[in-house]
């Protein structure tokens, strides 16, 4: 649907037509309209690009500084304190709140969505990477490396981090569905992204005050992300199932 928004988009989703506004399906508007007279089907196809963005972005964000940040902590004593207690409080603090206090000091816009969701996931992705090296860096072929010379970055990005691999994929598909679920209900309380780009999370929101008049606004975008939400657990739960050697043997 993403890739090929331009072509299933039946009707530009950025028209405003008010004479249109909340109608029922019909032969132009498969899935009707809303406040505002927007096509909802081609809003839920072209929506679906920016949803995607989001939950790629906070992957990419999540696994490259908790990557950096997790192999610091497992490396270096004395930054090991410093860096789990601050990921300690991030992790007291509710997702949601720290997400909206961060859009609220930087303005609504895709990155500083992307930034605000990714940090609250940041911890996850620290104490995973950082408990994988923990438990790596006294292997015997890590040992070996060490006692033939091999400099540190280099032992760090030969043997340690590919050992992260398999774990981060998994965790990877797990915040993905996260971020869109944390994308939706900050669009819902008006704190996501700006109204005039279409995401299934705006979708909602648009669609709450009319829900008794036109249900559909809110049914179809909260039904594709729930789809999507489970498609990539289930995928994840298959990745955990195939990586891990121990549930490999079982299967």
């Amino acid at each position: 649907m993403a890739v090929f928004a331009p072509w299933l988009g039946t009707v530009d989703p950025l028209g405003i037509d008010p004479s249109q506004r909340l109608k029922g399906p019909d032969p132009v508007h498969w899935l009707g309209t809303d406040p505002f007279g927007r096509d909802v089907y081609s809003r839920l196809v072209w929506g679906s690009r920016m949803t995607l963005a989001v939950g790629f972005g906070v992957i990419v964000l999540t696994i490259t500084l908790g990557l950096l940040i997790g192999v610091l902590s497992g490396y270096l004593r004395w930054a090991d304190a410093v860096l789990m207690r601050i990921m300690d409080g991030m992790m007291a603090i509710p997702a949601v709140l720290l997400a909206i206090a961060l859009v609220a000091l930087s303005g609504a816009s895709l990155l500083t969505v992307m930034v605000a969701i990714a940090v609250p996931e940041l911890p996850r992705v620290v104490r995973m990477v950082r408990s994988v090296i923990l438990s790596v860096r006294g292997e015997a072929y890590v040992e070996a490396a060490s006692s033939l010379g091999t400099r540190l970055p280099a032992m760090i990005w030969r043997h340690i981090v590919p050992s992260t691999v398999p774990p981060l994929l998994v965790l990877g598909s797990y915040i993905f569905a996260s971020a869109i679920m944390t994308e939706a209900v900050l669009s819902f309380l008006g704190a996501g992204l700006p109204p005039t780009q279409p995401s299934w999370g705006n979708l909602i929101a648009d669609g709450r005050t009319y829900f008794l008049l036109q249900p559909g606004i809110v049914l179809y975008p909260g039904l594709v992300i729930s789809l999507l939400i489970l498609s990539v657990n289930v995928l994840g739960d298959e990745m955990r199932d195939r990586l891990d050697p121990r549930m490999a043997q079982r299967l």
